[in-house]
């Protein structure tokens, strides 16, 4: 039985399968950011110059890329990527995900946008029923941390500031608790739309479009 690193790095490599049947030479891939997306990029070396380069939605993976002799260009250099791996903290089977437990979820939600496909990689204990239950990361301009907080309360979370960290945008995070996501597109759009807020974790009017989950016995690919 592969513990949750090994399902990590399975599903890592099951990813690594699936894009190279999707890159050409001029191809640009979106990568995101955390310990799944990690193993992703340590592995993508393999296919290093089958491929035109990559875009990072951190600073953190931009450095791994680099280290790894891979070229990451500015988004805005860039008319499209083919394709955007990266992680998640909760999936549902909609594929409508929660991200930001690494506060990269402005410039994670920004890649998301400008792929032709978004694939989703994850151990199997991120596939929920409902989502939630993982406290949702918001990013907000730090002046309004306090008119932010109070408007999460009245849409019925708990938020608590995220202590010590800064986004690569400069900005803060508010984590929101004990918030039961029942229609994760309209939550999305209404925090979104609270003054103050850069975006938050709901990845619902942009979804995945495949999410491949490293099990115990393997890897088992999900479709909307």
């Amino acid at each position: 039985m592969m513990n949750q690193d090994e399902m990590k790095q399975a599903v890592a490599k099951a990813a690594l399968d699936y894009v190279s049947d999707k890159i050409y030479s001029d191809s640009i891939i979106g990568i995101g950011t955390g310990s799944t997306a990690n193993f992703f990029i340590d592995i993508l070396t393999k296919l290093k110059g089958r491929f035109d380069g990559t875009v990072a939605s951190s600073d953190a993976s931009a450095k791994r890329l680099k280290q790894h002799g891979i070229t990451v260009y500015d988004l805005n250099s860039t008319k499209s990527l083919d394709i955007y791996v990266d992680g998640a903290d909760e999936a549902n089977k909609q594929l409508e995900l929660i991200k930001g437990g690494g506060a990269a979820l402005t410039r994670e939600k920004i890649v998301a946008a400008t792929a032709r496909e978004f694939v989703c990689i994850a151990d199997e204990s991120k596939l929920v029923d409902q989502l939630g239950a993982f406290p949702l990361p918001v990013e907000v301009i730090p002046m309004a941390r306090s008119h932010v907080a109070r408007q999460l309360v009245k849409l019925g979370g708990d938020p608590v500031f995220r202590e010590g960290v800064i986004t690569d945008n400069g900005n803060i995070i508010l984590d929101v608790f004990n918030f039961p996501i029942d229609n994760p597109i309209k939550t999305e759009e209404q925090i979104n739309n609270i003054v103050g807020v850069v975006t938050n974790g709901i990845f619902a009017q942009r979804p995945a479009d495949v999410l491949l989950l490293g099990t115990p016995t393997g890897i088992k690919t999900v479709t909307a």
